[in-house]
């Protein structure tokens, strides 16, 4: 889009959402283009909170499907609208209530403990919904004796698993597809060449557990090697003195990575880490 005409839409967009009292909510990984309209850019359950504390009865939620319903359970009050109801998320579509209410039958007296990353459906089945900054304790709060139904990621389940050291934890087989690319070679590669660099990863990626094994052995520094969500690495790399980072998570953070810290440098663990959605 040539820049006139962005700055047209943008004009636009403005004025219809003062017209009309909207508040603007863009999911991190949102394009630069739709954050700069927007009012709070941040993660799924941040931006839902949020919803919930603006004075305005209309929320405009950029992000995908579970986000916006995430959104309207939290604020049942408000009006919540979606630019996009065919925006869905690989990870979310990963199980179906169902298959969720199967896996409960063959686990009897099991706690299912699902990630916020889910349908409206799906969480009404849940004893627990948990997000990546959470789930650890979420899961440490539950007695030891008791089974664990954790869903859909099973990169953040394992992380959870090795981190906890739950051995009856039961991890459903879901990934979302971009974490799922970004692999251990991708972050070998980068650690290899950029010894001064600081590592930011997401756990649902799937190179976090042979990343944690492999600090655990020493073969990497574990100072510079944090597994966090999303608002844990816009945190982290604002109070790092570090000046290089790599960040293994959706290329669109970087976006509000830079615009936060200018002084400081930043790059993809995988420059294919885009969602379509």
């Amino acid at each position: 889009m040539l820049v006139q005409q962005s700055s047209k839409l943008k004009e636009e967009i403005l004025r219809l959402k003062k017209e009309k009292d909207v508040v603007i909510l863009a999911h991190n990984y949102q394009i630069p283009d739709v954050q700069d309209v927007a009012d709070f850019t941040g993660d799924s359950l941040g931006l839902s909170r949020q919803a919930a504390q603006v004075d305005q009865k209309t929320i405009l939620f950029c992000g995908v499907h579970f986000m916006a319903e995430t959104a309207a359970i939290i604020s049942p009050h408000k009006r919540v609208l979606i630019p996009d109801l065919q925006a869905g998320c690989s990870l979310s579509d990963s199980i179906t209530v169902d298959e969720l209410r199967n896996w409960k039958k063959q686990h009897p007296g099991a706690v299912a403990v699902g990630y916020v990353n889910t349908t409206a459906e799906i969480k009404s089945e849940l004893d627990y919904c948990c997000t990546s900054s959470n789930a650890v304790n979420v899961v440490k709060a539950i007695p030891d004796e008791k089974e664990i139904l954790f869903l859909p990621d099973m990169f953040l389940g394992s992380y959870v698993a090795k981190v906890t050291g739950r051995k009856n934890m039961h991890i459903w087989a879901g990934e979302c597809h971009v974490h799922a690319g970004i692999t251990p070679e991708d972050i070998t590669a980068k650690l290899n060449s950029m010894s001064d660099a600081e590592f930011v990863i997401h756990p649902e990626c799937s190179c976090t557990t042979p990343m944690m094994y492999d600090v655990a052995d020493g073969r990497f520094d574990d100072s510079k090697v944090s597994i966090l969500s999303t608002e844990g690495m816009l945190n982290h790399v604002a109070n790092s003195k570090a000046k290089n980072f790599v960040v293994a998570t959706e290329t669109g953070i970087l976006y509000r990575m830079k615009q936060q810290n200018p002084e400081k440098n930043f790059v993809p663990a995988s420059e294919k880490a885009e969602c379509q959605y």
